[in-house]
């Protein structure tokens, strides 16, 4: 609602400001319906809104002076002086109500005088203006008619009365006279001696004019409107720019002039600056587009005879305005698509043990530089098998093509031309024609789109879409002597070939390389560009792309810089590999390559299993990761979790002591209870140190220290990689940085130096296992 009355302000402070020229130009041309009609549409629209938001006294006063304006309009009453007042008057008036709600205190303004100075007005009661001088009658002089003493010779003049009328006519200068003597003049004169003011005399002199108040910033000063091409041509001249800069940057890199390179260094942080700044006009919050959804999936539903509520959340997620005109279609039939194809019937859901209502959620965030939307529906999701059946039937997979894709693949038979699972053609769908375009549109923005589906549960769209296709960073490549550009956004890490490529390895024809255990596979960018390779290629860029992670191999690595994207010949464009071009800092010009389409294009059905594999591996690893601490008890390497590590210290050997037969520690003004961790596994120990070092743990108020030999390191362990092979006070094994290490239970720790430790923990509650497991009890 805040941006609701923002909004409503700024344009209210416009359309007054436009009153205020219209109203004056009326007064020059009463007869004039294209002003008419403009002032009365303006303060109809203020109307209008204010009632709709609550501002009662703005709405009552507008409707008053909407009354008078369409007696004007339609010719039952002419534009005279009177009136022109009351309505520059009434947007003084507005005014001061907007400016009062937007100081917070709504529109809480006397509007009653207004009021009944606009209904005077028209009733023709109203007074006229005090400003305004009455008719000079035949044979008066104006100034007695204006009210002032006849200027008269001041050698001629007369003595003046003893009571003088007042004056507020022009000021003349006084006859000379050994005593001061009341003059008409208006300005202020200083008398040598003060005297008490007679009781009729000249008029007071005029107080001085207060000092204008400062002029105060309304909503609409914060704000203005810019045609969109004038931004579209300022965002191509920053791309200009930032081409010189890479070329400067380039040239002063290469020379030895420190001064120019300063000069470069200034000019490319103001560069980026000034790129931040104007694609920041540019970003529009995608709810703009989804404004109109809700209405689509209303008339939808009608029509299907179905029950259909929608939910949208990240409608605030901004996107570059050129991408939004490009997703507009592309969601509003993904919309369409779940209402159709995804939500049951009503009777159906029931059936199958549903709300009658089906749901579709909209949902919109940022992920990796990317835009992620999300079109969900909790249908009766999409069966791989029927979908299979359909491509088959279509002529478009054979049977034993079909046998051998995954659900995954399967499913992606959707995006096909001329694919669709409709029983039968409506004029909603069953033509074959929409999920292949929506691919299309979205790949050509440089974004993807895939789905995920469970059947009986639902479905989900996902599109990615890069935040902007002006301006990108990339890494720059070369292959085979030509420089190619791969977008940031896509790449994960680059690994280096050592002399031999014996980490390259094959699984049936296709080249993979174990990375970190898992098996990843690799294309050649020479080979699936058709090119004569100079040489093997020595560095391994690994992607990301759609679902699929994989990695190519390239000449060398140039450099990352931010790149200008233009637009590709159609010849270009139906090769397929390549989103666009761009101009380097040396002149020359690089293509950007097309990585969804490479990977469709170029990987085997095997090594897609396995990019897919990776993928998921690498998810999964994220999961099971966990970071220990490393410490030596004794002759022995331990692993602590580091979730059960509070802080470690310090402390001299001399401070611990002994209360029955545990020792305990004085600690921050409590008494610590300890354990020595190679006592409790029954390691052998070193001679006494002076220092110990220890572990401490604390939780829920209480905290206990483990006494260890030596703190070695904080590593990364993969659970899945553990052996249970343990023994007394270990819950397993591991490998850590080429090293046998034991893990520590935890638990057996803590309660050996303080058995109480767990007893506030309900065992079979479930968050007691969590905080166990944080434990590291596992």
């Amino acid at each position: 609602m805040d941006e609701i009355v923002h909004e409503f302000l700024v344009e209210s402070y416009e359309n007054l400001d436009q009153l205020d020229q219209d109203l004056v130009a009326l007064e020059s041309d009463p007869s004039s319906r294209a002003l008419l009609s403009s002032i009365f549409r303006t303060v109809h629209t203020i109307k209008g809104t204010s009632g709709f938001l609550g501002f009662g006294n703005l709405e009552r006063v507008s409707h008053v002076g909407e009354s008078l304006l369409s007696e004007l309009r339609d010719g039952e009453r002419a534009m005279d002086q009177p009136t022109a007042d009351v309505l520059l008057a009434l947007v003084d008036t507005l005014r001061a109500i907007l400016a009062k709600v937007e100081s917070g205190a709504g529109d809480d303004l006397d509007v009653d005088p207004m009021v009944a100075r606009i209904v005077a007005v028209q009733d023709g009661t109203a007074a006229p203006e005090p400003d305004v001088a009455p008719p000079v009658a035949d044979g008066a002089s104006p100034d007695a008619a204006a009210g002032t003493a006849p200027e008269t010779d001041p050698e001629t003049a007369p003595e003046p009365e003893p009571e003088p009328t007042p004056a507020a006519g022009p000021a003349t200068e006084p006859a000379p006279a050994p005593e001061p003597a009341p003059t008409p003049r208006t300005v202020p004169v200083l008398a040598a001696e003060p005297a008490p003011a007679p009781a009729v005399g000249p008029a007071p002199a005029p107080e001085p004019a207060p000092e204008p108040e400062p002029h105060t910033r309304n909503a609409a000063d914060g704000s203005i409107r810019v045609d969109v091409d004038l931004l579209d041509t300022l965002m191509r001249q920053v791309g200009e720019l930032v081409l010189v800069r890479n070329q400067i940057d380039r040239i002063a890199g290469a020379g030895e002039d420190q001064e120019t390179k300063r000069s470069a260094q200034r000019l490319s942080l103001i560069a980026s600056e000034l790129q931040e700044g104007v694609m920041k006009t540019r970003m529009q919050p995608i709810e703009h587009v989804w404004s109109k959804m809700p209405r689509v999936v209303r008339d939808l539903a009608k029509m299907l005879g179905r029950d259909v509520r929608i939910e949208m959340t990240g409608g605030d997620t901004e996107l570059d305005r050129s991408l939004l005109e490009a997703v507009k279609d592309p969601l509003t039939h993904l919309v369409r698509n779940a209402v159709d194809h995804g939500i049951e019937a009503p009777e159906d859901r029931l059936r199958a043990g549903k709300r009658p209502h089906g749901l579709v959620t909209l949902r919109a965030y940022h992920s990796n530089g990317q835009v992620v939307v999300e079109i969900t529906d909790d249908g009766a999701g999409i069966d791989p098998e029927k979908v299979g059946r359909t491509a088959v039937a279509k002529g478009l997979r054979t049977a034993g093509d079909v046998a051998a894709m995954a659900p995954s693949e399967l499913l992606d038979l959707l995006f096909l031309p001329g694919f669709s699972t409709a029983a039968k053609v409506t004029n909603v769908s069953g033509r074959g024609v929409g999920m292949d375009v929506v691919r299309t549109n979205i790949e050509a923005i440089g974004g993807s789109v895939d789905v995920e589906s469970t059947v009986g549960t639902g479905t989900t769209w996902r599109m990615r879409i890069p935040l902007t296709l002006a301006i990108m960073p990339a890494l720059t490549v070369m292959c085979c002597g030509a420089v190619y550009a791969i977008p940031q956004v896509s790449l994960l890490e680059l690994v280096a070939l050592g002399d031999q490529h014996g980490e390259i390895e094959h699984v049936g024809t296709a080249p993979v390389f174990r990375l970190r255990g898992t098996l990843l596979p690799l294309l050649s960018l020479s080979e699936v560009l058709g090119l004569d390779p100079e040489s093997e290629g020595r560095v391994i860029a690994v992607v990301e792309a759609d679902d699929q992670r994989f990695g190519v191999i390239v000449d060398r690595v140039l450099n990352m810089e931010e790149i200008v994207v233009k637009a590709l010949a159609n010849r270009l464009k139906q090769i397929g590999m390549y989103s666009g071009a761009t101009v380097l800092g040396d002149g020359g010009v690089a293509l950007i390559l097309d990585l969804q389409a490479i990977a469709r294009k170029v990987l085997t059905s095997d090594a897609a299993d396995m990019a897919r594999a990776y993928a998921q591996d690498t998810t999964e690893s994220a999961t099971t990761v966990e970071q220990m601490l490393v410490v030596g008890a004794g002759d022995r390497r331990v692993a602590i979790p580091l979730s059960a590590v509070t802080r470690l210290e310090r402390i001299r050997a001399a401070t611990i002591e002994q209360v029955g037969s545990r020792e305990v520690l004085q600690y921050r003004g409590a008494l610590l209870p300890l354990v020595r961790l190679d006592q409790l596994l029954g390691a052998a120990g070193g001679p006494p140190a002076d220092e110990l070092d220890i572990v401490v743990y604390t939780r829920a108020g209480r905290s206990i220290a483990m006494a260890v030999t030596e703190i070695f390191d904080i590593v990364e362990d993969d659970a899945r990689r553990r052996s249970d092979i343990d023994g007394h006070g270990l819950t397993g094994s591991t490998v850590l940085k080429d090293r046998v290490t034991e893990l520590l239970d935890v638990r057996s720790a803590v309660q050996a130096a303080d058995p109480g430790f767990y007893d506030d923990l309900d065992p079979f509650d479930a968050t007691a296992e969590n905080d166990l497991s944080l434990a590291g009890a596992r």
